[in-house]
């Protein structure tokens, strides 16, 4: 019996939405997709789309495009192997001591030369970022024809708009739209920096004469840079997660603590406008059915598109209350003067738990919810296998 496989990846999107440590359910999710494509075969995405941390498994991606099973496997092993301190400084003087810098700045002048604050140093994932990502293997893989383009995409503080870097073959332009634009570049561990500076948590980073920080923030449209970049399918990988509501009880004696509503507001920004856009296309694929096909050709900037997301089935703020104590004790410290422990109900600590056992929870959970959808997956992404006897 001999088994044959068959696949076509042509105009598949891969979009990665952000979360912090959350994006460690994205590489089960591809895990399991690895299986269901032959090894030493290119990534079944030409087209990457990364937000925040999705941006930098996106990216990681594109530097091993020419063989996808390589590249999930690395970027396994980062996520598997990383703990707080590959991110941010986790010690008291790290913790402590950025803080107090920061509050020594408020007395500056305004002519001094400002750094930019936040509640953490992430200068360790610049470092990460370094060591693990080779970029000119980017530029070799779309040169091969086993990417087609990759994107990374930031919030800019200066203008109030979202920029996606692009990095493509020749025949892939800039796009501007309101609040919105696409602007070709060559990808690089700032893009990376700028794209996961979690909003207050992680410091902003200047790009030429912009600050930029969470690609999230001001992402109306984060379907949009796959859009443009000649996407016909769109495979999402997203985080939103099933959770009960915890104020729907009348008799919940206190109202949110800031902590609570902070974590509400990251969740809103990671994960609202996603539904929002996959919405508003699918109302766009519905209209499109309407037009006569001979009118059709005449329709300018629209198409039919399709789309595939998978969410996690289970809460990640539940699971990282059993990991709660991996933390280092000052950043505990940190957050208990904040008002979360590990019975708080403020999903901050999901955002922030970047420590071995919690990620590797979230990568066997994505693993799991893609495997029991393995059948969808195949189809829709057209990977299948054809068994001849």
């Amino acid at each position: 019996m001999t088994r044959r496989h068959n696949y076509v990846a042509t105009q598949n999107a891969l979009v990665l939405t952000g979360g912090g440590a959350r994006a460690a359910y994205q590489v089960g999710v591809l895990s399991a997709i690895a299986k269901f494509v032959p090894r030493n075969h290119a990534i079944p995405f030409p087209i990457l789309c990364g937000t925040s941390a999705g941006a930098i498994n996106t990216t990681a991606l594109g530097c091993y495009a020419s063989c996808f099973h390589l590249g999930v496997k690395k970027l396994e092993w980062v996520w598997k192997n990383l703990d707080t301190s590959k991110i941010y400084h986790n010690n008291t003087r790290g913790v402590f001591g950025y803080i107090g810098k920061a509050m020594f700045a408020n007395f500056q002048a305004d002519y001094a030369n400002k750094l930019p604050r936040s509640l953490l140093n992430n200068e360790p994932l610049r470092d990460l970022l370094n060591s693990v990502m080779n970029f000119k293997r980017i530029d070799n893989n779309i040169l091969q024809g086993y990417l087609s383009a990759t994107s990374v995409t930031a919030s800019s503080y200066s203008t109030g708009n979202s920029i996606s870097f692009f990095q493509a073959n020749d025949n892939i332009a800039p796009w501007n739209r309101e609040k919105r634009c696409g602007q070709a570049t060559q990808l690089n561990t700032e893009h990376l920096m700028a794209s996961a500076a979690i909003p207050l948590v992680f410091p902003s980073v200047k790009i030429k004469k912009n600050h930029f920080g969470d690609g999230s923030v001001h992402q109306l449209s984060p379907l949009s840079p796959a859009i443009h970049l000649g996407a016909k399918r769109i495979f999402i990988i997203g985080v939103e997660q099933p959770k009960e509501p915890i104020y729907a009880n009348e008799n919940t004696p206190h109202p949110p603590t800031a902590a609570t509503i902070a974590g509400h507001l990251l969740d809103s920004i990671f994960a609202d406008t996603m539904n929002s856009d996959l919405e508003r296309m699918a109302r766009i694929n519905e209209t499109l059915k309407l037009i006569p096909k001979s009118k059709k050709e005449n329709v300018e900037g629209l198409k039919h598109i399709d789309s595939f997301i998978i969410n996690p089935s289970s809460d990640f703020n539940t699971i990282a209350r059993n990991y709660y104590d991996d933390l280092p004790l000052p950043v505990r410290v940190l957050l208990r003067s904040a008002g979360i422990n590990n019975d708080a109900e403020s999903s901050l600590v999901s955002y922030l738990l970047f420590e071995k056992n919690f990620c590797s929870e979230l990568i066997q959970l994505g693993f799991n919810d893609a495997m029991e959808q393995e059948n969808q997956i195949r189809h829709f992404l057209n990977l299948y296998t054809v068994t001849n006897s």
